[in-house]
């Protein structure tokens, strides 16, 4: 069995990786965020006949919007 050992020194570079960790988290939340309202909004703003034309039932609209948020990058 393989161990892996970080031996980076002093305790400062560990606490920016996780503040960089966490910005990260935030700016990937924030664009999930953006993505999400995006599509849910255009979604909305469609007639029930456009929604039907490219198959979608207004009641998918929420979890379409979910989908498109998760995958972001």
């Amino acid at each position: 069995m393989a161990y892996a050992t970080d031996f980076r020194t002093g305790s400062h570079w560990r606490l920016r990786d996780r503040v960089d960790a966490i910005v990260e988290s935030f700016r990937k939340a924030r664009e999930q965020h953006r993505v999400y309202y995006q599509t849910l909004t255009e979604l909305d703003s469609m007639s029930r006949r456009e929604l039907d034309d490219i198959g979608i039932s207004a009641y998918e609209i929420p979890a379409i919007a979910r989908e498109a948020a998760n995958l972001v990058k």
